[in-house]
Parts: structure tokens; sequence; C-alpha cells
């Protein structure tokens, strides 16, 4: 179902910085967006607006030894993709979870009380962890039926708790203290970000359990690891999905089974060597499009 790899005309902008240059203070771990019992869907493109739900931990493809969210309890929305329209339309007291253990384990429903508390389903891979139903939000805007994913801890939450939004920050979130995801309803088109990685040292074999810091075109940060499932279609890549318009930064770091060689940007190589951060830039007229960064390990 991938669509083929738009090497030449792509409308991308590739750059090399050093991975110190990252924004700091960003929270650990990810997000992710599931079906009730964590289970993925091809290219987080979903079927209706309720089978959306949050996820939290090390994230699809993490190694053993990769760190969850940090424990706390998180407030959580959801908006277009360019996070100007709040689409969430309960208080915020109502999306608030409890991570423990680095997954998430509660709703919280009181203090102030939330009413109308979220659906909530197992997850299949994790006995002890829960996913949350991200409705109600309302329709997006976006032609390309693209919905925004947001959590952040309580304690670097700007709005009051009783109510649905406020003239603070991005409806109270602060980017440099937030996780996304991004996520498709009811379309057929394909954007990604997909990262490889490459042994050199193994004829170039694709390595798995790789982690890439993405940031959006707001600023907010998420984890990424490659990995492989033949039924997404996931090819031993970290990806991205359904990247906004914008320019993206995808950082990479050296790593345990990864000391970063050269990169390439939809097949052509970066001026720097090392660990960088790859500047993507995503256009409106980019439909069904898959950008590839690949990385060379040694």
């Amino acid at each position: 179902m991938k669509k083929a790899l738009l090497v030449m005309g792509l409308l991308v902008l590739g750059a090399s910085l050093v991975a110190s240059q990252a924004k700091a203070g960003q929270v650990t771990g990810a997000i992710f967006t599931t079906l009730p019992d964590g289970s993925e869907v091809n290219f987080n493109i979903y079927a209706a607006k309720t089978d959306v739900y949050l996820n939290g931990g090390p994230g699809p493809g993490a190694p053993q030894s990769a760190a969850g969210l940090p424990d706390g309890v998180y407030v959580f929305m959801v908006t277009d993709p360019s996070g100007k329209t709040l689409l969430s339309q309960d208080i915020a007291a109502c999306r608030r979870f409890t991570v423990s253990g680095g997954i998430i384990t509660a709703l919280v429903t009181s203090n102030p009380t939330c009413s109308a508390p979220h659906l909530t389903g197992l997850d299949a891979d994790e006995p002890s962890a829960i996913t949350v139903q991200l409705m109600p939000y309302a329709d997006t805007r976006n032609n390309g039926g693209e919905y925004k994913a947001w959590a952040t801890p309580v304690v670097d939450f700007l709005c009051p708790l009783t109510v649905v939004d406020c003239g603070a920050g991005k409806h109270g979130f602060q980017d440099s203290f937030s996780k996304t995801d991004n996520f498709k309803v009811k379309v057929s088109a394909i954007r990604e970000i997909d990262t490889r990685f490459h042994n050199t040292n193994n004829a170039g074999a694709l390595i798995d359990g790789m982690g890439i810091t993405w940031f959006d075109t707001l600023g907010n940060s998420n984890q990424k690891w490659s990995y492989y499932n033949l039924s997404l279609d996931v090819n031993h890549e970290a990806h991205v999905e359904a990247p906004e318009n914008g320019t993206h930064q995808i950082v990479i770091e050296n790593q345990t089974g990864c000391t970063v060689d050269d990169v390439y940007l939809a097949g052509q190589r970066l001026p720097n060597i090392g660990p960088q951060t790859v500047l993507v830039k995503v256009s409106p007229s980019d439909k069904n499009i898959t950008i590839v960064i690949d990385v060379n390990c040694n």
C-alpha cells in the first residue's frame, strides 16, 4: 500500500545541525494513537473518530531499555494539525490521565470532579496499561482529514481545569512541554517521514530498535523507533505519520547499536557527518508522499 518514494522533485529542505541544538526541557517518552486494545492501524488512518484512543509508553518498536512517559498526571487534547483550533469539547478536568511505571494506568476524575469520563480500553500488550478514547472532539477543517493529539503534565498546563479552553499558550499547552502525535480519519492519502538505520559493518542491513526525536512544526516532540511490522507496511523504519504542512525536525543521535556516520535525505547526502538534526519541509502539494531519511551506522 505504501506509495513509491518521491526522490526527484520533492519540496523538501535538508539541513544538518548538531543534536545538542535540539530544544531542551522536553518531556521524555512518547504518546501514540491506537485502537482501544492498543493495536496500530495502517498509516494512523482511522475509520471513525470514535476508534482513536491515546496510548502512552515507549511506543511501537522501542527496545526494552526505552523509557516511557515520566510518572505523573497529564492533560490531553485534540486540535487541527496547526494547533490553532481546539477540537476537544469537554473541560480539561475530563481529559486527565495518570502515568505510573511509564504507562497510562488510570483516568483522573476528581479534584475537580469530571461528570462525564472518557471511555477506556485495555492494552492487549501491557496488562497494567489502559488506553483512553479521545472523543468527544469536533471534525477537523483540514482538507486532509488530519488531527493532532497532545499530552502535557498537569503541572505545566496553563488553563484552569474547569474550562474547555483559555487564552494562555495553545489552549493551555506549552510547546516545550508537550508530546504530540498526528492521525487521520476517513482518508486514504498517505504522508510519512521514515528514518532507516543501516549497519555499514553488515552490508547495510537495516537495524531495528533505533530511536529518533521528532519535533513537529510547532516545536512539540515525540520519540519514534525503527521496527518491522509487515501487516502495517512498516519496513524497519522509525516513522512519523501524517506530518502537517511546514518544517519538521528529525533529531538523530548516537545510541547503542549506531554511531552515526553519513545521513541522506530523499537520496541526497547531507553535508555533515555524525549526529545531527534533519529539517524536512512538507508542502501543501504533497498529497501522497514518503520522505525517507537514511542513516549509516558504524
